[in-house]
C-alpha cells in the first residue's frame, strides 16, 4: 500500500506547472522577457553584505559535543523554488494554481527551516548516506554509510529540484538567477513587481538557507546545506548555457560560451558553500515511458552541458517522480540498469516518507522525498508534524482562496 500511494503521488506531480519539465522548448510556458541585460555581464552589488545577524554567530565546535551513531530514517525534504513575490505568482493567470500546488513562499520556507532546527534536524550532504562497497564475495554493492550526529540530533537531507530559474519563473515572482556577491557569498538577482533590479539573500532558497546555516552553524554540524536537482534544457542556476535546436547560429554560440564563463564562478561558491548538485535530467524527462534511447540521448546531453559544468554526480532525481521502467523497485529494466551505468547511484523520486531501499541486483539506492509545498500544506498537515505545523506555516493571506483540509 505504501507503494501504492507513492506510485499515486508520483502520477499527480505529472501535472505540474506548464512549463516546469516541458520540452527543451519550453512548451507551455508564457513568454517571458528574461533578465534586463546578458547574464555574462558582470554584476554590481549595492551593499553586498548579509543581514542575517550571523557575523555574530560563533562557529560551530565539533569538539563541544557529543556525537552518537545514527542508524535510524535520514529524513529528506526536497522544495522547487520559492515564490519571492506572491503578488505576480498569484495573481490568477494560469500559472497561480500550479505555483500554489507546488511551491512554497519565500517566508514559509524561513519557517520551515526554523521549524526544523528547533525540532533537533541537522543537515547532512545525501552523498555521504550510502556509499559503495564489496560484499563477501567481492562483488559491487551499495552499503548505508556509517553516520554520526550530535547526541540528541536526527539527520536531515534537503534537495531543490529545478533551479534552472526556468522563463516561466521570471515574471511570475521568483528571483532569476542566482550571482556571487562582492563579498563572495551567493546572491539571487530579479526584478521586483515595479520592475525595478533587486540582488538579495532573502528571496531565494539558496540564500535563505545559507543565512540561516550562518546564523546557525549547529544546523550543518559537517558544513553541508542541500543537493541542486538541475535539468540542463533552459540553462542552469538562471544561466542560459543550453544549446537550442532552433538556434544553432553562431550568436547564439557566442552567447552560450559567455554564460559558461559567468556561471562558473557561481558554481564554485556553491560548492564552497556545501552545495552540491545532482542530475533531474536534461529536458526533464518521463524515465517510465521514454524509449532508452532517448534517455541515452537525453543522459549524455546533459553530461555534455550540465556535467562538464558542476562536476560528476551520483545522484538523480526523477522527473515527475516518474520510475524508470515504470517500477524501480520490484524490478531492474533497461533504463535503469543504463543510468546505473552511467555512474548513478542513489535514485530519488517522491513519495509520502522518506523511504530508501538498497536493491541487491545491482549497486543502486532508491528513495523517496516527502515534499513541503501548497499541497502539503493545505492537506497533509498530519503527515509533516514531525518537521512542522503548516498551520503556523502557510500563508493564507498571499494564496489564492482554495480549501485547506484541516481548517
Amino acid at each position: 500500500m505504501r507503494r501504492f500511494i507513492s506510485l499515486l503521488l508520483a502520477s499527480l506531480l505529472t501535472l505540474s506547472l506548464a512549463s516546469c519539465g516541458k520540452s527543451a522548448a519550453g512548451a507551455g510556458s508564457p513568454a517571458a522577457s528574461g533578465p534586463p541585460a546578458s547574464s555574462a555581464e558582470p554584476v554590481k552589488q549595492d551593499s553586498p553584505t548579509s543581514h542575517s545577524g550571523d557575523e555574530d554567530a560563533k562557529p560551530f565546535d565539533r569538539d563541544s559535543v557529543t556525537w552518537v551513531d545514527w542508524t535510524g530514517t535520514v529524513e529528506h525534504l526536497f522544495f522547487h523554488p520559492v515564490v519571492a513575490y506572491p503578488q505576480l505568482a498569484f495573481d490568477g493567470d494560469a500559472q497561480a494554481n500550479g505555483i500554489d500546488d507546488f511551491m512554497v513562499t519565500a517566508d514559509e520556507y524561513r519557517k520551515i527551516l526554523q521549524s526544523c532546527y528547533d525540532k533537533g534536524y541537522v543537515l547532512v550532504d545525501i552523498n555521504q548516506v550510502w556509499n559503495e562497497s564489496k560484499d563477501a564475495a567481492g562483488n559491487p554493492v551499495m552499503v548505508r554509510s556509517e553516520l554520526k550526529v550530535p547526541e540528541g540530533k536526527k539527520p536531515l537531507v534537503l534537495s531543490f529540484d529545478d533551479v534552472n530559474y526556468y522563463p516561466y519563473m521570471l515574471e511570475n515572482g521568483f528571483t532569476y538567477k542566482l550571482v556571487v556577491g562582492d563579498n563572495g557569498q551567493i546572491w539571487s538577482y530579479g526584478k521586483d513587481p515595479q520592475g525595478s533590479d533587486v540582488y538579495s539573500q532573502e528571496l531565494d532558497a539558496v540564500t535563505i538557507l545559507d543565512q540561516f546555516c550562518r546564523a546557525h552553524p549547529d544546523f550543518t554540524p559537517y558544513g553541508a546545506r542541500g543537493c541542486l536537482s538541475l535539468t540542463g534544457y533552459c540553462g542552469i542556476l538562471g544561466y542560459r548555457t543550453q544549446t537550442e535546436k532552433e538556434d544553432s547560429s553562431a550568436a547564439h554560440e557566442a552567447n552560450r560560451q559567455k554564460e559558461i564563463e559567468a556561471v562558473k564562478p557561481v558554481i564554485q561558491a556553491l560548492k564552497d558553500e556545501g552545495w552540491t548538485f545532482g542530475s533531474h535530467t536534461w529536458g526533464h524527462i518521463r524515465l517510465g515511458t521514454k524509449p532508452l534511447a532517448t534517455v541515452q540521448a537525453d543522459t549524455k546531453k546533459w553530461a555534455d552541458e550540465v556535467g562538464s559544468l558542476v562536476g560528476p554526480t551520483k545522484i538523480l532525481f526523477y522527473p515527475h517522480g516518474e520510475r524508470p521502467d515504470g517500477d524501480d523497485w520490484k524490478k531492474t529494466g533497461p533504463v535503469f540498469q543504463y543510468l546505473q551505468a552511467q555512474g548513478f547511484r542513489v535514485f530519488c523520486s517522491v513519495g509520502v516518507e522518506s523511504f530508501s531501499y538498497i536493491k541487491k541486483d545491482i549497486p543502486a539506492v532508491i528513495c523517496d522525498r516527502l515534499h513541503p509545498d501548497g499541497t502539503t500544506l493545505r492537506h497533509s498537515r498530519q503527515r509533516y508534524l514531525q518537521f512542522y505545523d503548516a498551520k503556523d506555516i502557510i500563508d493564507l493571506s498571499v494564496r489564492p482562496q482554495r480549501e485547506v483540509s484541516w481548517s
